[in-house]
């Protein structure tokens, strides 16, 4: 049925489609590969601003014992006579390093002063000599450099880092999801009615646990639904011959109208007989098309009027359709829809024949949900307000329309009611 003979509709597109779980689990890699990356370049960058501020904090130290010496007249040893010791006393110093001192318990403090973004930071270093403060200042522009062209460095690796792992990621989950994809086929064409799909999978991971599960509950349903056939064929086969005695037996009544009657219950049990006869064929696989030129618009006009519903159905014949098909399973296709229309829909029932299509629509309250996500079963009617039978007129032109390697489309209508829709394969 139409719902049971979708094919599978994933768009071309979906590998690059962000919610498939290939995208998922190359950004949770990224997500935790940036991570990482952040969290070493934090811990490389605090270290080396950690190594630069004590190179800087040993070089202004280094500066202001020079600086002491010179500022009490001693005579400083330099490899260059000519250096001077760069520092300020007095007022001069800057207040934040004077406030330091002031509240430091040590005689000499440090302070890294970034006052001066043009100039780059510096480091400072005070302290006391005969109650005067002097404080000497080196520059730190080079370690901040340094530091901005590891932070630079870092972030180019963790790019570089993301260019190779997330496509050898995206790589190793196609390994993965090719085999979960062949999983999920399987179970479609399972469900499609081709019981013989396996996934037939190998390895001892979860994916061949997956597989193994599939084909086991297949190889279940199988032997299920065989069982279920063969009891079907084996009730009809049985049902025949007291049947016949039954239907001989009632034409041999005197006429009234309990005969009547009995001969009307009897033509029914007679018809769900041969539906249970030609459903055990088609599960049997064993039914074939003869196909030739078939006029549609006369046939399902013929197939009507044989249902005795010509005055109750619209036949619309659009062009002179002709199809390549076989005339009486046609006919039973159509028969079968036109009656499930009459007698669970409601009236106007149309009938619209075009090119290679056969639509029957009735204006009831259309097909229940159930029916249409999982297609016609037998003896099943779904909701009373379709009516009430044994379900196997809908499930016999499913049937006969594999024989004949056509569509059949159920849909609901708009606003309201049931459209069958045969698709032919071809048109002559």
């Amino acid at each position: 049925m139409a719902r049971d003979t979708v094919r599978d509709r994933r768009s071309p597109l979906r590998f690059v489609d962000p919610r498939s779980l290939r995208w998922k689990i190359a950004a949770g890699v990224a997500a935790a590969a940036c991570a990482m990356a952040v969290g070493i370049g934090l811990l490389v960058h605090q270290r080396t601003e950690e190594r630069g501020l004590g190179i800087g904090r040993a070089a202004a130290l280094r500066e202001l014992d020079l600086a002491k010496a010179e500022f009490r007249g001693e005579q400083p040893t330099r490899r260059d006579p000519r250096e001077r010791p760069n520092y300020v006393v007095g007022d001069e110093v800057p207040t934040p390093l004077r406030d330091r001192l002031a509240s430091a318990t040590s005689s000499t403090v440090t302070w890294r002063d970034t006052s001066k973004p043009l100039q780059g930071p510096s480091m400072w270093a005070a302290t006391r000599v005969d109650g005067t403060v002097i404080a000497v200042s080196v520059s730190m522009l080079g370690e901040q450099l340094s530091l901005e062209a590891l932070d630079r460095h870092v972030r180019y690796a963790a790019i570089a880092t993301l260019a190779v792992v997330v496509p050898l990621t995206l790589l190793a989950a196609e390994l993965v999801l090719r085999r979960l994809r062949r999983v999920a086929g399987t179970a479609r064409r399972i469900r499609h009615g081709d019981l013989d799909a396996r996934t037939e999978g190998r390895g001892h991971d979860e994916i061949s646990e997956i597989s193994s599960a599939v084909d086991h509950m297949a190889d279940a349903l199988q032997e299920r639904l065989r069982g279920e056939q063969r009891f079907t064929a084996d009730v009809a086969h049985e049902l025949r011959t007291p049947l016949t005695g039954l239907v001989t037996s009632a034409s041999l009544l005197p006429e009234s109208e309990a005969t009547e009657l009995v001969r009307d219950r009897v033509r029914v049990l007679r018809g769900l007989v041969d539906d249970l006869l030609e459903i055990s064929r088609l599960d049997a696989g064993a039914e074939r098309a003869d196909t030739q030129p078939v006029p549609l618009g006369e046939l399902v006009a013929e197939s009507v009027r044989r249902a005795g519903l010509e005055e109750h159905v619209t036949v619309t014949v659009v062009g002179r359709p002709v199809a390549e098909t076989d005339p009486r399973r046609l006919d039973r296709i159509v028969t079968n829809l036109v009656l499930n229309a009459h007698r669970h829909g409601a009236a106007p029932v149309e009938v619209t024949v075009a090119a290679a299509t056969i639509a029957v629509r009735d204006h009831g309250p259309g097909f229940p949900e159930d029916l249409l996500r999982h297609g016609p079963q037998r003896f099943h009617t779904a909701t009373p307000e379709r009516g009430h039978g044994h379900g196997l007129g809908l499930t016999i032109a499913l049937g006969q329309s594999h024989v004949i390697a056509a569509t059949l489309t159920l849909t609901n209508a708009t606003p309201h009611g049931a459209l069958a829709t045969l698709t032919l394969p071809s048109t002559a």
